[in-house]
This record gives structure tokens, sequence and C-alpha cells, in this order.
């Protein structure tokens, strides 16, 4: 820090701001005279797209691996292997003299219409920041920095650039905040990068509120904040409202803007040299974590090909996988031969290699005959000629293996998809090798999920395998085949119509709005409130085994400074050796605010031997029995009965336990002139302040209405609801003094017990 304080001392108002831009599409601004490098970031959320070029944006990038997208990553559940993950994408960065990777992204899937889904971990906060943390942990233990994006709020690609998304504060909090705050506090990521949109009525280039008051001030954030392409619109707003770094550069305009603020006093010198320490913190961080390597090709393929085995989800089995026995495999469709293994956009990679699903088939198809038919084309157009001919090579075999894949016109970076559904050339693909083969698996290849209903009734096993990456054709081959028993599970839900989805009235908005309508309610937590029917639920997914959940437990009461240890006995009751999610949901029974039916708070991985047993325990810690109180403006706990839900997804719960917590919190009394008498009734200082009044009052407020034979209504239900004040004005001739110095009594005494 002495070393960094004393270059900002030495350096001039025009280097200062200069060092807050960028010097070219990569690259930071370098100050010579002083011995300040420069830095070079990189797109990285799954593989390093360093181009040759730091000028060019789009240029085709130096060979690198091409891991699973985040959506793939995210169904494996495992975060030791998403964490390796990262450290292997750490070395590619120092071989490929990269400082800073510009991923995760965290933002949550809010509707799976989201044409950047891909690039996303879940529609579930919690799942979403575990995986988020552990990739950045990664990568950072290697010495490269990450940048966790897009901070916040970036849920669509529709308007992404202006588009205002309006969010309560308790969903802020509680759902598109709380993954990156998981991630800031467990993995302390060198940089954040702000998303392109507004936020309630601000950029979140220059929110304040977001970048400063949250992000550095509460979160402890120790980076710097770092623009998205093109995201900053007013230098000098977004410099005070806490971004450190404008990308990409060279901007004279914007720079020459802060030296006039500065200047004018427009900005005071201590927030621009604010902005200068913490880029010079990360700076030379970099400089100094700086590693020669080699790339590690055939490694690192083989790490990414384990992370898809991890990852597939089987949607569907009936008794036909794994392939067994086969003297004859038609393997059907484009992507067969030509994989959809990743999405457009900034995160494209130019792979080391690529296997082809059809090649990795015929590996391990031993002396079966392969026969092969295109299907589709790589667009969207209809040909009755390709169906004819799928449906005569599926005919003529014992097994049909279709691989289907969205075109890039309907996924990609840069635009929403319009619908949830294949193309019309592929779902009629489906109906015609089902209707002439009895054994029809169906493989995807997609960043989101697929409207399978009802053709999903046709086939006999389905099969989610995601955007792979350059390595995922051997995972699928050895899912089909046996070789490795899946055990991926879904991060997000299967619906069975677009109609069904949480956001679906309110997406994408307009007017340059996009209301966040549904609240809290995303993903499997709408469905369950709401007990809609989905095609595959929240963390669901097959095996080629069975297991037995058995034994739960956890302390039956505890306080919630301490929280929660949770174990239960997990038995592989099947045959052959497998992985099993056991994930863990909180119910809380009775709270002051409306919460979910069930959120998901702790999750493991356990891999087991034909009729081995393991013990699993899972720690719940305080925030997972605390809600967010927009009146406190904090995180709270409640004494009360809390469920505590073990599944194997979030409608398979196998057991159920009930505990009893205690709150450590004193919350001060929050009781106003609006609240109702309800509030001050639950409130215990409120209920005291109003002591024996309280049945002198309703009394006398149900003689005013005339109770039942009066205006036909229960004058108890009607004004337990209304503000207080509101009650005392029907009956002023009852009270010793006017009702405004009644409610300063009664607000001086709640709020008494505070001081």
């Amino acid at each position: 820090m002495e070393k960094i304080d004393n270059l900002i001392s030495q350096m001039t108002l025009e280097e200062k701001a200069a060092l807050c831009t960028g010097a070219s599409a990569w690259t930071t601004t370098a100050v010579e005279r002083l011995g300040i490098p420069s830095m070079f970031v990189s797109d990285g959320p799954h593989g390093v797209r360093k181009v040759p070029n730091e000028n060019d944006i789009a240029q085709t990038s130096l060979p690198a691996t091409c891991f699973p997208t985040a959506s793939c990553q995210a169904s494996s559940w495992n975060i030791d292997l998403v964490r390796q993950m990262g450290e292997a994408m750490a070395e590619e960065a120092h071989a490929l003299d990269v400082d800073v990777l510009l991923g995760p992204g965290v933002n949550i899937k809010r509707t799976p219409l989201c044409g950047r889904n891909f690039e996303y971990y879940s529609e579930d906060p919690f799942l979403s920041g575990e995986m988020g943390a552990s990739l950045i942990k990664g990568i950072q233990s290697k010495g490269v920095g990450t940048s966790l994006k897009h901070f916040a709020a970036n849920n669509q690609e529709y308007q992404r650039f202006v588009i205002d998304a309006r969010v309560d504060e308790r969903t802020l909090r509680e759902i598109y905040l709380r993954s990156f705050e998981n991630a800031v506090k467990k993995a302390k990521p060198w940089t954040v990068m702000c998303a392109y949109n507004k936020l309630n009525g601000d950029y979140a280039s220059e929110h304040h509120e977001l970048l400063v008051d949250i992000l550095k001030e509460e979160w402890g954030f120790e980076g710097l904040v770092v623009s998205d392409w093109g995201a900053v619109h007013d230098r000098v707003k977004s410099l005070k409202g806490g971004l450190d770094l404008e990308m990409p550069g060279p901007r004279d305009r914007r720079v020459q803007a802060v030296v006039e603020a500065i200047k004018s006093g427009d900005i005071a010198m201590e927030v621009l040299d604010e902005a200068v320490r913490r880029i010079l913190q990360i700076v030379f961080k970099a400089q100094d974590s700086h590693q020669e390597m080699a790339l590690d090709v055939e490694g690192h393929h083989q790490l990414a090909k384990k992370i898809v085995g991890e990852s597939i989800v089987l949607l569907k089995n009936d008794g036909i996988l794994p392939l067994s026995g086969q003297k004859k495999i038609a393997v059907i469709g484009r992507s067969a031969k030509v994989p959809n293994y990743q999405g457009g956009g900034s995160s494209h990679i130019n792979p080391t290699r690529v296997d082809i699903p059809l090649d990795e088939i015929r590996k391990l198809a031993g002396d079966a005959d392969i026969v092969f038919a295109q299907g589709y084309s790589g667009g969207d157009e209809f040909d009755q000629g390709l169906l004819d001919e799928a449906a005569d090579v599926a005919q003529s075999a014992d097994v049909a293996l279709v691989f289907l894949a969205l075109p890039s016109s309907k996924e990609s970076e840069g635009y929403d998809r319009e619908d949830l559904d294949l193309t019309e050339q592929q779902l009629a693909l489906i109906d015609a090798v089902a209707a002439v083969q009895s054994k029809t698996i169906v493989i995807l290849n997609s960043g989101s999920v697929i409207a399978v209903h009802p053709w999903v009734e046709k086939v006999n096993a389905l099969l989610q395998a995601w955007m792979m990456g350059q390595a995922g054709a051997g995972a699928i081959a050895e899912v089909l085949f046996g070789v490795v028993n899946p055990s991926g599970k879904l991060a997000e839900t299967y619906p069975i119509r677009l109609e069904d989805t949480p956001a679906y009235i309110n997406f994408p908005g307009d007017v340059g709005q996009v209301r966040y309508g549904e609240g809290l309610y995303v993903g499997y937590r709408y469905y369950d409130k709401k007990k809609v029917s989905v095609q595959f639920p929240f963390g669901y997914g097959l095996s080629y085994t069975t297991f037995e959940y058995s034994n739960a437990r956890a302390a039956e009461a505890f306080d919630d400074v301490d929280g929660l240890t949770v174990s239960v006995d997990i038995t592989n009751t099947g045959k052959v050796a497998g992985s099993e999610v056991v994930q863990v949901y909180v119910q809380d029974k009775d709270s002051t605010l409306d919460r979910p039916i069930k959120e998901l708070k702790g999750f493991a991985k356990v891999y087991l031997e034909p009729g081995k047993t393991q013990t699993v325990s899972i720690n719940l810690d305080f925030r997972a029995f605390a809600y967010y109180h927009p009146k406190y403006s904090s995180w709270i706990t409640e004494d009360g009965e809390f469920d505590i839900l073990i599944g194997a997804s979030s409608q398979d719960i196998r057991q159920i336990l009930t505990t009893t917590m205690r709150s450590s919190l004193q919350l001060p009394c929050v009781l106003d002139h609006e609240s109702t008498l309800r509030e001050w009734l639950d409130d215990p200082r409120g209920a005291a302040a109003l002591g024996p009044m309280i049945d002198e009052m309703k009394k006398q407020f149900g003689a005013f209405l005339g109770g039942d034979e009066g205006i036909g209504m229960d004058p108890l239900a009607m004004i337990q609801d209304m503000p207080l004040p509101s009650i005392l004005m029907f009956q002023p001739q009852f009270l010793p003094m006017p009702v405004e110095e009644m409610m300063d009594v009664f607000l001086q005494q709640a709020h008494s017990k505070d001081a």
C-alpha cells in the first residue's frame, strides 16, 4: 500500500485520469515514467479468448481449451470440479499472457428466453453463488484475476444497453444480488464488472448505491470495478458512482472530461485517487503473479470431458440406456457431425480441438454397424428429403440416436429466444424417426431449457448435454454406453410451456423498462407457490443406479449464529457405482413477511459403489434461515420452527426434519405513523405502548360501525390492516388528546425501548 500511495503522489492529474480508462480493447493504461505496467484482460467465462491484436474485439482468438459453458457446469453440482476447471483456465491464461479473465457470470436465469443463459449458472442464487465462487477460487489460486459479472440484474439481451430493470429491494437482495454477494465474500474476485442496463432508474455504471454503498462498503469488496465493454455513458457520473476502470479504450475525450471535472471541483480528488489506488493494486498483483506456463492441451481436454460427464442430465430413460448388444445403430442429426458445443458472442473460444459425437460413438460401439443421416440443416429451413432419409436409416437400425441442437439464429448472446421450441424441421424429425423406430433416444445440445412436451412421450430416453465444450462428445458417448453413470442434475426448471414461466407476463418489458413483477418467485420458487406442474423440476436428474436416503438428523433447536449441521445417510441400492447430489432446502413455517415455500441452502455430491453407505453432512449458516427485511434494511432471523427438506430434487424430498431456531437479533422498532394495527400488535413494544386502550379501541370502533347489524361487516377484521391513526380518527371523542398527539405518545413509548 505504501508503494501505491507513493506512486499516486507522483502521478499527474492527467496520468490518473488516463489510468482509469483502457489503453486498447484489452489493455489498461501504462505509466512508463513511474514503472506502472499495463494489464491484459480477456473474455473467459469458459475458456481464454485471447486475441492476437489488442485493438481488435471480434478477431479470432488464439487456440485455448473450450470448456463447457456455465449452464453445463452448474448441472454437475460439483464445486470441486469447477474449481479444477478454474485452475486449468488460469494455467492457460498464464500461457497466453492474460492477467484477468472476464468471468464468471452469476446472473440469475429469470427467464429461459435470455439469450445469454448458457453463460449463467442457475435460476437459484445459492447454487449460482457457490459455482461462481468456486470458479473464482480456482482461477485466482493460480495468480490470475477474475471479473465477476454482470453486476447487476442483467437478465435479458433485449435492449440490454439501456433497459431499466425495476426490482423491489427485497427481491434485489435475495435473488439478484445474492449470488454476487456470495462470490464476493467467499472468493474475493480481483474485479467486478458492471452491467449495461439500468437498475431502478440509474445505469449500473453510474450506480453509487450498487457499486459503492453495497459492493465496496457493505460487502467489503477490495478490488476494482470495471465497466462492461461500452457500458459507460458519462465518465464523470460513472467515476462518482464508483466505476474505477472504463473499458475499452482509448477514450481521450472521456479522460479529458475527468480532468476538467477535477479542476472544476465537480469531482473530489479523493474520488479519483481511490479509483487509481484500486486499479494499481490489481495491476501490480497481476505483475507479481505472472508465471511462465505451457498449454496442457491434452490434460485440459480430458478435464473438460470429465466435467461434461458429470453434467449431462438424464431426463428420461425407460430402461433402454445404457446401450448394449445393438448390432446396428442409427445416428441422426447434423449436430452429431457438426457439434453445437458453445454459444455465440464474447465468450466464443477458438478450441484446441473438437471431438465429434459420431466419431466417439463409433469408438465405443464395438462391432455394431453405425449409419448416419443428417436430418436437418444448419439453419431453420424445412427439408422433407432429409426427413425421409432419416426415417429410412432409423427403420433399418436396432436403435436411433437423434442429436438435436438449436441454430445460432435462435440462441446466442445479443438477442433473446422467441420461444422454447426446437426448429420445425427438428420437431418433424422426432416424429419421423419415432414413427418407424420403437427405440429412439434424443440428445439435446442447448444453452438452456427446451420445450419437450408433447414429443418427449414418443421417445425412450432423453439426455440434456448442454453446450458441452470441445470434449463433450466423448462424454456423451460414455454416458450412452454406460462407461459413465450420469449424475447431472438440473440447475434450472424445465417448464411444460413458455406461458408457465414466472416472468412470462413482464418479459421483456416496454417503454425502456422491464418490471420484475414476479418478485422473489423465480424458478422453482414460483412453480411451488403457484402449484404449477413442470416437465422436469429443479435439481432433477436420473441415474443408472438408485439411492436411498435414511437416518436424517439435526439438532432439535439451535441459535441462528451457530447455524445447523444436517446429516443424512445415502446408500447406493443399485448394481453400478454412481454419484448422487444431496440437496437441502429450508422452509420457514411462520415468518412476518411472505417467504418462498422452500429454498435451496445446501448441497453435496457423493460417489458410492454399489451397496455402500456414506453419511453426508451439510452445514447451514445464519443466512440459510434469514431473509431481507426492507424496513430494517438488513437480513433478519425470527424465532420459530423450520422444516429441513432433504431430497434428490426440489420435488423429490426424501427426508424431513423439524427444528426450532432461536434468533439472536434485537431488532429496532420500525413502527411509524403509517403502521397498521396488526403491525402494532405484532411488535411487543407497540402492543405494550397501546396497552389497555386496545380493547376499548376495538369496542368503540365496533360500536361506531354498528357491528354486523350496521353496515354488514366484521369491524375487527376491517381495522387490523388500517393505519392506527385512521382508526383513532374515527373515535376522537374517546381520546384524551388529539390524534396527532396521541400517535406521538404511542411512538415515543414504542421507540423508547431502543434507546
